[in-house]
């Protein structure tokens, strides 16, 4: 035994040895952090170098991003706990239901993410000094707690943002907020390669860098998550508690011992005199943050902000006249760091048995969510994203739902069938999935952060059911793989027109040279109906030897059904050779970028058709967009942006004759302002409500009165004549998440394709008193029509951070539906 005890002591001596002479950020790089930026693959060496020197550090490649950078997370704790790791992460699962086993628990995890805005970063640097102070003078804080560090999780950010900085910098560096380095140049390194806000993400994981992060925080769900962050070069630093308001389903202790938190970094900043505020402006209600997804998901989520971000640099003077360096930014984000490792420590068991009394979900008022299923493609899509956050479901059995009907937002009930999705509260995560389906999220307080509405049955566009019972169910069955089969003697072959997934086959098949049509009007034939914009693929259109074969390959491999009928002559309807039934020509589509344009407005699209719709787009930017020749374009998309130095009268001049001969233009959200109430244009502004005798409201209150002007992401429901190509697969209403009170007038020359009637109201989210009053009657969707072309006028985002699903269709119509059959010359 004694052997083994001197072996053991050895060991530990040989770690606190290593430990002791392991190099700091500094010593490893050759510079003070805080005297320069680092670079992303810096960063990673120096993880991978103490990763390398210790034994209680673990490194772990989680992912890649578009850009090809990689994505760590960083293992630090004890040696014995780093050895045990596996053992440790089912414990904890074991606490939420998601495994079953031992429950006790004995270890904190603290998550702790960095730069997920890739020019807030002093985060990034803070890291590495976290890093080397937790296995140096904090290791005794590692013996009951496991930190886990992402050191960046937005790297293809914060090299655009690094890298611009070094190339205009002075040196030394220039304090002036007027000087070059501190003001970024379009579009800024804060998104990340397809320009998304990944602190917005969370939930709907529509980016590479946030899907591959999900798998593995899926697989720890740790007890405390921190979001490093960056605002306002005069802001002090802001830290938890946060502000209300707080969604219902976050728990007293979530709260309390987000306030301890606050007193322990308090502690350390007092010490110091450094500035700091609490409670204010930071909410925890929209649920793709990254503090409030982890609330919801059990842990003490928590969003810290150091002054700073893209303006700072190296270092720039407050309007307070003080000096914010880099060295001070990364400083404060360390300090935050280790005080909430700290305490963490300190409360391990507290916080591991409130931790799993989170998971008793007997309490939710809702114990299910059925959506209807009459779109496949649209509940596969729903399938995958509750697949990525591990949420599970089922299919209903025949029967009848009763409850909150979303369609109407009052008591109904809805027949099921086995085709129809259940998704039950009565799961690990089944708070989280009372946050994402419920019908109207109770807003406390109507001064919020962000958007006030997401429900996932209005985004993806289903018709469904909020039932304070729990629906029946069964296991759901895997969908059936669709095999097509060569028909040489087909006249035609004819595939639906209801989901983007066809919008992506359909421009499969122009890309390979394949001729389809659409039918304008609803037909049958063969004893099968098909509604307005039904695809034909006619053999007419089509003389090549395998085009057959071709065809049934790009079917099968978009899983799309084909019909093949041997005669145009239907059985009701337009025949198939009728001038109703249009060709779809191959669509040149253009995107404007650059400044003016809406970096996020840019992103959704660009994003959109690279990863979604798989067509090409080709991307201009406002520097030139003048000189631009758009006779090489059938398909002009123009962003949310505001165009007034770029849509000049001869510019505008120029779009109205382009579109005359025949172009699409697409113009969305903010973007219409360019347009309206111009000459050679029919939209037209709405008048708007205004509140008078502002002047006789107290200061105090002029902030809380200002948001009756406001909507904060807001549904409202929308008319819809989709007997138009640019709503062809829709039904007869739409939901549209407004994010403003900016509204128009119905066209009068052109096609109201969507539209609020006089009965619309606000169905979910905060929409103030007087905003409230300028949406009936005005337009959200609409064509004017120029000669042989069109503008098409999208009020609304149809593309709202890629997770407003149901809009996509509107953009995908627009683009291969409006037009498609002109030939320019």
């Amino acid at each position: 035994m004694k052997i083994y005890k001197l072996i053991a002591i050895a060991i530990l001596s040989i770690s606190n040895l290593n430990a002791q002479n392991i190099q700091s950020p500094s010593e490893f790089l050759g510079y003070e952090i805080g005297s320069r930026f680092t670079r992303h693959h810096k960063v990673v060496e120096y993880f991978e170098y103490v990763s390398n020197s210790l034994s209680n550090v673990k490194l772990e490649k989680y992912g890649e991003t578009n850009e090809h950078r990689p994505l760590y997370i960083s293992y630090i704790s004890s040696e014995e706990n780093i050895r045990n790791l596996e053992d440790i992460r089912k414990s904890n699962l074991s606490q939420t239901g998601i495994l079953k086993g031992n429950t006790d628990n004995k270890i904190a995890i603290v998550w702790m993410s960095y730069n997920v805005h890739g020019n807030e970063a002093s985060s990034t640097e803070a890291s590495m000094l976290t890093l080397y102070e937790l296995v140096t003078s904090k290791k005794e804080w590692l013996k009951n707690t496991l930190v886990i560090i992402d050191p960046c999780i937005n790297p293809d950010g914060r090299d655009r943002y690094v890298n611009w900085y070094n190339q205009v910098k002075s040196s030394p560096f220039d304090i002036s907020q007027d000087s070059k380095e501190h003001n970024e140049p379009w579009p800024g390194g804060r998104p990340n390669h397809y320009l998304f806000d990944l602190n917005r993400d969370w939930a709907w994981a529509t980016q590479v860098e946030t899907q591959q992060r999900l798998k593995v925080y899926n697989k720890w769900m740790p007890h405390i998550h921190v979001d490093f962050h960056e605002q306002y070069i005069n802001n002090p630093y802001y830290f938890a508690p946060a502000a209300a308001p707080f969604h219902e389903i976050i728990t007293e202790w979530q709260r309390n011992f987000q306030t301890e938190i606050g007193k322990n970094h308090a502690k350390y900043f007092d010490k110091e005199g450094w500035l700091y505020f609490t409670k204010e402006s930071f909410d925890l209600l929209y649920p793709s943050y990254g503090d409030t997804y982890p609330t919801y998901m059990g842990a003490i989520g928590m969003t810290y902000e150091q002054a700073g971000h893209g303006r700072a640099g190296l270092g720039i003077q407050t309007d307070n006249g003080e000096i914010l360096t880099l060295k001070d930014r990364a400083l404060h984000h360390m300090t935050t760091g280790l005080s909430t490792v700290e305490i963490a420590s300190k409360n391990v068991e507290k916080i591991n048995s409130e931790f799993k009394k989170f998971f008793d979900n007997s309490n939710l008022d809702f114990k299910s969510y059925v959506l209807k299923n009459d779109n496949i493609d649209k509940t596969n899509r729903l399938k995958k994203l509750l697949d990525k956050h591990e949420i599970s479901y089922e299919n209903a059995t025949n029967g009848i739902a009763k409850g909150i009907l979303y369609s109407t937002s009052e008591e109904g009930k809805l027949n099921t069938t086995t085709n129809d999705l259940v998704i039950h509260t009565n799961q690990p995560k089944g708070k989280m999935v009372k946050v994402l389906f419920e019908p109207k999220a109770f807003l406390a307080d109507s001064l919020t952060y962000d958007i006030t509405a997401w429900s996932i049955p209005y985004a993806h566009g289903f018709e469904a059911i909020a039932s304070k019972i729990s629906v029946n169910s069964t296991k759901s069955i895997a969908t059936e793989t669709i095999k097509n089969s060569v028909d040489k003697n087909a006249y035609a072959y004819i595939s639906k027109w209801n989901s983007l997934e066809d919008a992506v086959f359909l421009g499969d098949l122009l890309q390979e040279n394949i001729t389809p049509r659409f039918s304008e009007k609803p037909f049958s034939i063969d004893g099968k109906s098909y509604e307005r914009g039904t695809l034909i693929i006619l053999r007419n259109d089509n003389r090549t030897l395998d085009f057959d074969e071709k065809l049934i390959e790009i079917a099968t491999k978009n899983q799309r059904k084909l019909h093949s009928v041997s005669t145009g002559f239907v059985t009701s309807g337009v025949d198939f050779g009728s001038a109703s039934v249009k060709p779809i020509q191959k669509q040149k589509v253009a995107l404007l970028s650059g400044n003016g344009t809406s970096s996020l407005s840019f992103g959704e699209i660009w994003h959109f058709f690279e990863t979604e719709l798989q067509y090409p787009i080709t991307v201009l930017n406002t520097d030139y967009f003048n000189s631009v020749n758009l006779s090489n374009f059938d398909v002009l998309i123009i962003p949310d942006g505001y165009y007034d130095e770029i849509l000049s009268k001869n510019t505008l001049e120029k779009l109205g004759n382009w579109v005359q001969s025949g172009g699409t233009l697409i113009a969305i959200d903010s973007a219409l302002q360019s347009f309206v109430d111009k000459e050679g244009f029919a939209l037209k502004s709405k008048e708007t409500e205004k509140e008078t005798n502002k002047n006789l409201t107290p200061y105090a209150d002029l902030e809380r009165k200002s948001v009756k002007d406001f909507i904060t992401g807001a549904f409202f429901k929308s008319k819809v004549d989709n007997t138009h190509p640019l709503a062809f697969g829709y039904k007869d209403a739409y939901f549209s998440l407004k994010l403003g009170n900016k509204s128009y007038m119905y066209l009068e020359k052109g096609s109201n394709v969507a539209y609020f009637d006089a009965t619309s109201k606000n169905i979910s989210g905060y929409a103030g008193s007087l905003a409230v009053k300028n949406i009936p009657e005005s337009l959200l969707f609409g064509e004017e029509r120029k000669g042989s072309g069109s503008i098409i006028y999208m009020v609304d985002n149809p593309l709202f951070r890629s997770f407003w699903d149901n809009g996509k269709l509107f953009l995908a119509n627009a683009v291969f539906l409006l037009n498609s059959d002109i030939i320019k010359k």
